[in-house]
């Protein structure tokens, strides 16, 4: 029987209440350590990366191109900024954006002799993921995930904000700033609006790094739309790496189930989580974490049906779910 693992989003982006079927089960289940909140830390509870670090950009290419080598790469995707009163927020990114290919073909020459004169290939393999090509010893600041700033405040997340300021952080400021002033002066982005499509008048500069020597998972199938998880999956070779199915279908083997984009609870409990428990039952499954995005993590086995005095969980932390790091998960 395989275990399974649920890579679930943060309970806040989960809309609707807890089915009362669910909350009985949580509170019957065991309470794994918490771990640290976001897309880029819930990822790498399950891959592990040597060198250590987070060169999505250089895992993304090789899935998408099969050239990552041993250039340093940055992603550059396509995104719009909107100015308010007091800043500009980020509003949407990469695949949010809709970016068509006519998109690349009409922004990227625009763009490539700005980076070019910075001595970076600028390129874009698939419409929404666009990449930088660096000599590997580039400097880089201090990056920030797309997914941590999606709706806040763009100055905040500026390269090299979490750091102090430097020759490496005013040099990608600078081009992010020269490359906003040819997106807003860029022809097709009038074409974009007029037909109802939001512009492109920013770039978001992350992941940045080279291919890492080595990516190790637990897992031998892993069900995902998402590239850069795919692009996990590819680089620790796993055995199955599959689209995200319409609905839930037993494992033959460890797997991990990517939920991060499914956004109402009725649909992540009726359809996913209470299926693999009935599948669990059933001995088809032998184990089920759920891990959301904000940190939480249960444990759910076959014998804590048992657990009959145990409260049904609300969706809130609270100290009645006793067992954590300190104590046998299995008991």
């Amino acid at each position: 029987m395989p275990p399974v693992t649920l890579l679930l989003p943060a309970r806040s982006r989960l809309g609707g209440d807890w089915p009362p079927a669910l909350s009985s089960v949580l509170g019957r289940a065991t309470r794994l350590p918490s771990g640290e909140a976001g897309e880029r830390a819930q990822l790498l509870r399950h891959f592990d990366l040597l060198p250590r670090g987070w060169p999505a950009a250089a895992l993304t290419r090789q899935a998408d191109a099969g050239d990552a080598g041993t250039a340093a790469w940055v992603r550059a995707d396509p995104a719009w900024v909107r100015p308010e009163m007091t800043g500009a927020r980020l509003f949407a990114c990469s695949d949010g954006v809709g970016v068509a290919q006519a998109d690349v073909d009409a922004f990227l020459p625009a763009l490539q002799p700005l980076f070019g004169d910075a001595g970076f290939a600028l390129d874009a393999p698939t419409p929404s993921r666009w990449y930088l090509q660096l000599p590997r010893d580039t400097p880089l600041p201090v990056f920030v995930d797309p997914s941590e700033a999606l709706g806040t405040d763009v100055f905040d997340h500026l390269p090299g904000k979490a750091e102090e300021a430097g020759v490496t952080s005013r040099r990608w400021r600078a081009l992010l700033n020269d490359a906003q002033i040819v997106l807003h002066n860029h022809p097709r982005n009038a074409q974009r609006i007029a037909a109802g499509r939001p512009p492109i008048n920013s770039l978001w500069f992350w992941g940045g790094g080279t291919l890492p020597s080595r990516v190790s998972t637990a897992y031998a199938d892993v069900r995902t739309d998402d590239a850069t998880l795919r692009s996990l999956a590819m680089a620790a070779t796993v055995m199955s790496t599959q689209p995200l199915p319409g609905r839930w279908s037993p494992p033959t083997l460890s797997t991990l189930v990517d939920l991060r984009s499914v956004r109402h609870m009725d649909e992540v409990a009726l359809g996913w989580i209470l299926p693999a428990i009935q599948a669990m039952g059933d001995g088809k499954v032998d184990s089920i974490v759920l891990d959301f995005e904000d940190g939480m993590r249960f444990l759910l086995l076959r014998h804590q049906r048992w657990r009959f005095w145990r409260k049904p969980w609300q969706g809130r932390d609270t100290a009645a779910l006793a067992p954590t790091a300190a104590m046998d998960p299995r008991q």
